[in-house]
């Protein structure tokens, strides 16, 4: 009797314990790393962004970088017409500089040195060839007639981003051209040495823009068929 009494507390037993909320069989959890490793072994792809909410990798969207081509490519077109429009008024700005630097009333550059000597020789020497010989001064006129041309080549890239690779290279290589230019020339002109390296420095800074502007083509999606 105490025999059966014995097996019946220990049938009891195993039925609580496979009864109990513990021991209930749970679904299977699956890591979300290997359902991504299944997905990438059977040569699916997930969506790297869902519309409407933010993206999760490291590339930004195709409207974002196409924007951002846009503004940067902008202020650099910006700044060749305004380098181009300020080369018409060449001895008013000359006149306003060595104003600036007190020596606006010095008819000669001698008794001065370093900056202001040049400065003053740039003045004295555009007021010595306006009143003698205004013509040469058509030459800097075609020069900045030249900066505005170079930026409406830049306008096609802004408004078709896609194409603007060649463009692009095309402005880098420009700019680059500059140091050798100055490196050359400059001393065949007389210009000194410290103003050499700032023309010099005009064309590596232009050319940060322009390789931003390359690294945002990477995240504009390719046009589509339609697009074509």
């Amino acid at each position: 009797m105490g025999r059966v009494l014995g097996w019946r507390k220990r049938c009891r037993a195993v039925r609580a314990i496979h009864l109990s909320p513990v021991c209930t069989p749970r679904p299977a959890f699956i890591k979300p790393s290997h359902a991504i490793h299944a997905l990438c072994i059977a040569g699916k792809t997930l969506p790297t962004h869902v519309p409407g909410s933010k993206p999760t990798d490291l590339h930004m969207t195709p409207t974002t970088a196409i924007r951002r081509f846009r503004i940067v490519l902008g202020l650099f077109i910006v700044g060749l017409i305004v380098s181009g429009v300020t080369a018409f008024p060449l001895l008013p700005e000359m006149k306003l500089l060595a104003g600036w630097l007190g020596v606006g009333d010095a008819v000669s550059p001698a008794g001065h040195d370093g900056l202001t000597f040049w400065i003053l020789t740039v003045k004295c020497g555009l007021e010595d060839m306006y009143g003698q010989y205004p013509w040469i001064a058509y030459g800097t006129d075609w020069l900045a007639f030249a900066h505005i041309v170079i930026a409406l080549f830049f306008i096609g890239p802004l408004i078709k981003p896609r194409e603007a690779r060649s463009a692009i290279w095309t402005g880098i290589a420009a700019c680059f051209l500059v140091i050798p230019l100055a490196l050359i020339c400059g001393p065949v002109r007389g210009i000194p040495l410290y103003w050499r390296l700032i023309d010099c420095s005009f064309g590596v800074l232009g050319s940060v823009p322009l390789f931003y502007c390359l690294s945002l083509l990477r995240d504009v999606s390719p046009p589509s068929e339609e697009q074509r």
